[in-house]
């Protein structure tokens, strides 16, 4: 039997193990860093399957890092696991973290046979949108010696490699002074004010920005009574541009704006977070040429593609710029529901869902051993600089 075929017959052991551990995930969402449950449970499908298993890797409680075999070249899959808060795993990172088991225990099956070492990384908080996870564990060696790096995220199509923006999230503070909102409305300094005008800033700049630029953000604290002029109001941001360069271009007249806000009415302002980006992603053309040719060897199909403007930003893309990397997307079938729906992630435990699992499972199993057995690419992993 081929490393193929049996890394097939292993997935097809496990699968009904698989869905039950997506399900299991699904229905006990957690937020970043606090992914107690599933990390707990992913590190214990993986040593069932033979791997060994260390948990709280680079001072994260919540990751952790898998091993089988002992090859030359070695090959990450990042499992993603946690949740959005409110909407629960509308992002299916469940898939993520399954599929990951899913391809490492198949890999592991054949990981002798065709020269590589697996790791499969538990990469926490990737939705935290600053210092996520991946970029902690780059940062503290987590991905050393590692020379390739894989993944794949459900959506609601198959996309080989999907657009993803750099992107920059950060807190904004504005502190006035408070006084009685009718009798006295001279004596205050109205915060949230401040914030009133740094959002209509933004909505003008919005004019002058780049069609792939993004600002979005929320309210987080807007005063405590109508009846008191309030004193300290706050928000989150997020800003995206296509490259970490756009970034850092388009990030000070943003910071300008909430700058103008604090000028016009007197407020003081504080901006905090930010300091650790997400990078675009960087799709090594040939390894997502293999995953393509692998996953429609599945029966999945790329021609539904994605709109242009439909992009997101991900930890992943840090990873990237690192050592070779792949983000594919893999369809659900979800649409008109989209990731970041409660509608989408009632998806994530459809049977659409569990057969998108099982494929992406098994379409990264496949393009690992293509790495370690296509000559001119292992060679050329092999003499790349790792992290």
């Amino acid at each position: 039997m081929d490393a193929k075929a049996a890394a097939r017959e292993r997935l097809f052991v496990l699968q009904d193990t698989l869905i039950a551990l997506s399900h299991r995930i699904h229905a006990h969402p957690e937020l970043g860093f606090e992914e107690v449950n599933a990390c707990t449970w992913l590190a214990e499908a993986l040593s069932a399957a033979g791997f060994a298993v260390e948990t709280g890797i680079a001072e994260l409680p919540t990751a952790f890092a898998a091993r089988a075999g002992s090859g030359p070249l070695h090959v990450a899959i990042c499992a993603e696991y946690d949740a959005l808060p409110g909407i629960g795993h509308a992002c299916g990172h469940n898939l993520i973290a399954a599929a990951a088991v899913g391809a490492g225990a198949a890999l592991a099956q054949v990981a002798d046979e065709v020269g590589l070492t697996v790791r499969v990384i538990g990469t926490p908080a990737e939705e935290v949108g600053d210092a996520g996870g991946k970029i902690l564990l780059l940062e503290r060696g987590a991905f050393a010696g590692v020379h390739a790096a894989m993944m794949v995220h459900p959506a609601p199509h198959d996309v080989v490699t999907p657009p993803i923006l750099a992107a920059a999230l950060f807190d904004v503070h504005y502190t006035g002074k408070e006084a009685h909102a009718a009798a006295y409305p001279e004596r205050g300094i109205n915060a949230a004010d401040a914030l009133t005008v740094a959002q209509v800033a933004i909505g003008l700049l919005r004019q002058h920005l780049r069609a792939s630029d993004r600002i979005h953000g929320i309210v987080t604290r807007g005063g405590d009574a109508p009846n008191v002029i309030p004193a300290h109001t706050s928000a989150r941001y997020m800003v995206r541009a296509q490259t970490l360069a756009e970034l850092e271009a388009l990030r000070p007249r943003v910071y300008r704006c909430f700058e103008a806000g604090a000028l016009a009415t007197g407020a003081t302002l504080e901006i905090k977070g930010g300091s650790k980006p997400y990078a675009e992603m960087r799709h090594d053309a040939e390894i997502a040429s293999l995953y393509r040719r692998n996953a429609e060897r599945l029966g999945r199909r790329f021609d539904a593609g994605s709109a242009p403007r439909a992009a997101a930003s991900t930890d992943m893309g840090n990873v990237s710029l690192a050592l070779p990397a792949i983000h594919p997307l893999i369809g659900i079938d979800s649409w008109p529901a989209v990731n970041h729906q409660p509608e989408f992630a009632a998806h994530c435990v459809s049977a659409a869902a569990d057969k998108a699992l099982l494929d992406g499972a098994l379409a990264l199993a496949w393009t690992a051993i293509d790495l370690a057995t296509e000559p001119a690419l292992r060679q050329r992993l092999l003499r790349a600089p790792a992290p």
